[in-house]
């Protein structure tokens, strides 16, 4: 039964990468396909690679002429937020040159009912808007003039960061599955955001 997972890869890795996934599962044939390359192994398994920053891949379809498009801006940011926490840094090439990582304390659920529980809701909406708050302070310090930004985390809480920054329209890319930006997630991500999102069909 086929099986289908997602990984990134560094652009220094790809050539490797793909090299291993042509020993394991036979002579691979290569296509564009949607804006990504596409390759076709023998016994059906198939691999999807995509350029990092929201880019479209246009030209052949060979790696050596993919990694040429898969350098990162010469300025960059990255903005994480989840209800609890944030994470944003200013990225020159691969150096992250200026970052802050913080957390906010937010209510969970309640299973309260009535009154007590619209208590609790007001003052969980009021503690995630004041973590909002100061995430967006953060970002517009340390990111604020940059022009290419990548986000992450809860949707919501992307959402809400954006609208009070007005920072919207730089987004060039989102990584939806980042956990609790603490800072070994924080430092993984910025990782995976100059890195080749693969996605990997295995057919046995």
């Amino acid at each position: 039964m086929a099986s289908t997972s997602e990984l990134y890869v560094l652009p220094s890795r790809l050539e490797r990468w793909t090299a291993n996934f042509l020993k394991r599962h036979g002579a691979t044939a290569s296509n564009v396909v949607d804006g990504a390359l596409v390759g076709f192994a023998q016994d059906g398994s198939s691999f999807e690679a995509r350029l990092p920053f929201g880019r479209t891949y246009a030209g052949e379809a060979t790696t050596e002429a993919f990694l040429s498009e898969t350098e990162p801006p010469a300025e960059w940011g990255v903005l994480l937020v989840r209800k609890g926490g944030f994470a944003v840094a200013r990225i020159e090439g691969e150096r992250i040159v200026s970052s802050k990582v913080g957390q906010r304390h937010v209510l969970g659920r309640s299973k309260a009912g009535g009154w007590s529980q619209q208590r609790f809701a007001r003052r969980r909406d009021q503690q995630a808007r004041i973590a909002y708050e100061a995430a967006a302070h953060h970002a517009e310090i340390i990111i604020g003039g940059v022009k290419t930004i990548v986000v992450g985390g809860d949707r919501t809480a992307i959402e809400a960061v954006l609208e009070i920054t007005k920072m919207g329209s730089r987004v060039v890319a989102t990584m939806p599955d980042v956990r609790e930006p603490r800072r070994g997630v924080f430092e993984e991500a910025v990782v995976d955001a100059r890195s080749v999102r693969m996605r990997v069909t295995n057919a046995v």
